[in-house]
C-alpha cells in the first residue's frame, strides 16, 4: 500500500437546503469556566442565533461530533439502542435513540443558522457492523456518512478489521477485490478524509493516509489531528494490521500540532480514537463535578494531560461512554474533551469561539454538550431511501430464521447470558470437529448486541434471524481448536484481571462446566481464586491437556492473552457464526425456543 493515501477528491458542496424537524433533545452542559470575552472585543458585534459571535474579532465555530457508529445505519435494538438520562431529581430513565435516518434529521437541524460548522468523527465509522452493512464490506455506511456531509474523521482499531488495503478502497473507492460491484455502478469512496497520523508503514516509516486536514472559512482555519489508540494491534486480528506500526498518541498529537502552527494554523482539534470511563452511565452526567475532569478514569485521562496546550479540544471515541469533560492540559488550562457514546444515539455539539486576531480559539468561552438522537423527528428521506436500497438487496440472506429465543438475551455484565450461549455454541461446534474438546472461551468485546426477543422486522417475535446473528458476532472469525496445559488454562483466565488487562478487565465468557471464582475485592492474578477453577466440578489438573474451543481472534492471543497463542495441534473450523447459527437451529424450535441462559458459572466476590 502507498505510504500516503492520493490526494483526496474534491468534497461535494455541502446542501444548502437542510431538512427541517423538531429537534427537540435534552442537552448535557459541559462549559469550561466563564471566563469573560473582552468587552472591547465584544462590542458591535452580531450577535447570531446560538447564542454565539457573529462578524468582528470573534467567530463562533460549530463543532458536530459523533463516534464508534459501526455501521449501524438501522435503529439499534436492545439495550444497544437505548441512551440513560439523570433527571434532576437524581432518578434515571432510558430514552431510544440511534439510526442513521434520525441522525441526519438532527444533525442538519443544528446545523441551521450556523455558517460556520463543521462535523467530525473519532472512528470506528465501520467495522463489527450489522448485517446490513457489514455484508457489503461498509460501502453503505460510507455512502451515508457521505449523505451526512461528515466533513472529517480519525480512523478507529475497526478500520483495521480487513487490513490497510481495504481502509484504502473505503477512503479512496473502487469495487471491492473478490466480490466486485455490489450495485451497477462503482463505488466510490469516502468525500471525507479518513486521518492516520499515528499509523505508519513499516516499510516507508510514514503515515498510511493523511495525518491532518485543515477546514477553511472566510479566514478561519482549523486543523484536525487524527489518530487510534497505539494499542491497537493487541485488539485487531495479526493480519488486519500487518505491516503496519502503531505510535504514542501524545507524541504524535504534539509533533503534527507543531507542523500545522508552523503553517499557521493555530486553531487545532484532535479526534482520538481512545476513550475513558465516567463515573456515571447517563449521558448528561456533570463530568466536572466536583471539579474538572475528575468524574472519567482511563487512557483518554492521561492523553488529555499530556497532549500540548496548542491542541484546543479533544474528541474521542473507543470506549462507547458519553461525557464532556473538561481536563487540564499541561500549562494547567482547562480543555473540553467529549465522546457521544456509540451506535450514532449521541451528537455532540462544541462552540469554538475563534480569534480572528490570533488565529486560535478563546478556550474560556468553549462550551460543549451531548444530545439525544431522538427517534421522535422526521427520518431523513435520502436515508431512506438508501436503507431500502441495500435491505433489498440483503433481504434473501438477512431474513432466514435461524433459531428461536423465548426472552431478550442480553450481553452486558461481567458474565452475560449471550457470552455464556455463544461459549456453549462453540463448545458445541467444537465437538462436531474433535469429540475431546472440553470447553470454549469467548470474548466479551466479540459480542456486538445482544439478541432481543421483539421482532425487528417482520419475522416476529422470538425468531432470531441471520441478520440479527450476524450484527452479534460480525467479526468472521473462525472456532479453532488447540490443546493447553492446565497451567496454561489457569494462567489464561489469570491474564483476564493481570498484565495489560489489570486496569480494565477482559472477563472471558465460558461454556458449561467451567466455573470460578473472581474475587474482586483481590488485586491482580489473585483476583482470580485457583483453588475454585473447576471443569465439570473435576479441579484443573495443571499437568493434563485440556482441547479448548475460542475464536481465531482468541486463539492469537487478542485482548491481552498471550498465553492462548501457545496453544498447540491447531485445528482451523469454520466461522463463529456457523457456530452459532447451528447451535441456535439444532437447540429451539418454535415451540421449544432456548430460554436466556442464568450467568452462573462464575462466582463474583465485591
Amino acid at each position: 500500500m502507498p505510504a500516503t493515501a492520493p490526494s483526496h477528491r474534491p468534497r461535494r458542496r455541502r446542501r444548502t437546503t437542510r431538512l427541517l424537524a423538531a429537534a427537540a433533545t435534552v442537552v448535557t452542559a459541559g462549559a469550561l469556566a466563564a471566563a469573560a470575552l473582552p468587552a472591547s472585543a465584544n462590542a458591535g458585534e452580531s450577535h447570531r442565533g446560538h447564542g454565539g459571535h457573529g462578524h468582528g474579532r470573534y467567530q463562533d465555530v460549530q463543532l458536530l461530533s459523533f463516534n464508534d457508529l459501526h455501521g449501524n445505519l438501522e435503529p439499534p435494538t436492545g439495550s444497544s439502542g437505548r441512551v440513560t438520562e439523570v433527571q434532576p431529581d437524581g432518578t434515571t430513565k432510558t430514552i431510544d435513540a440511534g439510526g442513521i435516518e434520525y441522525l441526519a434529521t438532527h444533525l442538519r437541524e443544528a446545523r441551521k443558522g450556523n455558517r460556520y460548522s463543521i462535523t467530525a468523527a473519532g472512528g470506528d465509522m465501520v467495522g463489527a457492523s450489522p448485517l446490513l452493512s457489514g455484508l457489503f464490506h461498509d460501502e453503505p455506511t460510507i455512502e451515508a456518512l457521505n449523505k451526512l456531509d461528515l466533513d472529517v474523521t480519525s480512523v478507529g482499531n475497526h478500520e483495521f478489521d480487513e487490513g490497510a488495503k481495504e481502509l484504502a478502497r473505503l477512503q479512496n473507492g473502487g469495487c471491492h477485490p473478490t466480490e466486485g460491484c455490489y450495485t451497477d455502478e462503482e463505488f466510490e469512496g469516502a468525500d471525507f478524509p479518513y486521518l492516520a497520523a499515528n499509523v505508519l508503514d513499516e516499510k516507508t516509516g510514514k503515515p498510511i493516509l493523511k495525518p491532518y486536514w485543515v477546514w477553511k472559512q472566510k479566514g478561519v482555519k482549523v486543523g484536525f489531528i487524527g489518530v487510534t489508540l497505539e494499542g491497537t494491534p493487541d485488539i485487531v486480528s495479526a493480519e488486519g494490521v500487518k505491516g503496519l506500526a502503531f505510535k504514542d498518541e501524545v507524541e504524535t498529537i504534539n509533533k503534527y500540532a507543531k507542523e500545522l502552527q508552523r503553517q499557521g494554523v493555530k486553531s487545532i482539534v484532535a479526534l482520538v480514537h481512545e476513550g475513558g470511563f465516567p463515573a456515571s452511565s447517563s449521558y448528561n452526567y456533570d463530568c466536572d463535578s466536583p471539579g474538572a475532569g475528575d468524574g472519567i478514569s482511563g487512557p483518554i485521562a492521561d492523553i488529555a494531560k499530556n497532549v500540548t496546550p496548542q491542541v484546543d479540544a479533544l474528541v474521542t471515541g473507543h470506549t462507547h461512554a458519553a461525557y464532556v469533560c473538561t481536563i487540564p492540559d499541561p500549562a494547567g488550562k482547562p480543555r473540553m474533551v467529549t465522546s457521544a457514546s456509540s451506535f450514532g444515539r449521541l451528537y455532540t455539539d462544541t462552540t469554538l469561539t475563534y480569534d480572528r486576531a490570533t488565529g486560535d480559539i478563546a478556550r474560556t468561552a468553549v462550551k460543549s454538550a451531548n444530545h439525544v438522537v431522538t427517534r421522535d423527528v422526521p427520518k431523513a428521506p435520502d436515508m431512506t431511501r438508501l436503507i431500502d436500497r441495500w435491505s433489498t438487496l440483503a433481504a434473501p440472506i438477512g431474513n432466514r430464521a435461524i433459531g428461536y429465543i423465548s426472552g431478550d438475551i442480553d450481553r452486558g455484565g461481567t458474565e452475560s447470558p449471550l457470552g455464556d450461549l455463544i461459549a456453549d455454541a462453540q463448545l458445541a461446534y467444537g465437538k462436531t470437529q474433535d469429540p475431546e474438546t472440553d470447553l470454549a472461551l469467548m470474548n466479551p468485546g466479540g459480542i456486538r448486541a445482544p439478541l432481543t426477543y421483539a421482532a425487528s422486522g417482520g419475522e416476529g417475535d422470538g425468531v432470531v434471524t441471520y441478520a440479527e446473528g450476524f450484527t452479534v458476532q460480525p467479526f468472521a472469525n473462525t472456532v479453532n481448536l488447540k490443546d493447553y496445559t492446565g497451567a496454561q488454562l489457569i494462567q489464561v483466565l489469570k491474564e483476564q484481571v493481570s498484565g495489560p488487562n489489570e486496569a480494565a478487565p477482559k472477563i472471558l465468557q465460558i461454556s458449561s462446566g467451567l466455573t470460578y471464582t473472581l474475587d474482586l475485592t483481590k488485586t491482580g492474578a489473585d483476583r482470580v481464586v485457583t483453588d475454585s477453577i473447576r471443569l465439570d466440578g473435576a479441579p484443573i489438573d495443571e499437568n493434563a491437556t485440556y482441547r479448548v474451543a475460542s475464536n481465531s481472534f482468541l486463539a492469537g492471543g487478542g485482548d491481552g492473552f498471550p498465553t492462548l497463542n501457545e496453544g498447540t495441534n491447531e485445528l482451523v473450523g469454520a466461522d463463529d457464526l456457523t457456530a452459532l447459527e447451528q447451535y441456535l437451529t439444532a437447540n429451539s424450535s418454535a415451540a421449544d425456543p432456548i430460554e436466556p441462559p442464568a450467568a452462573d458459572r462464575i462466582t463474583i466476590v465485591q
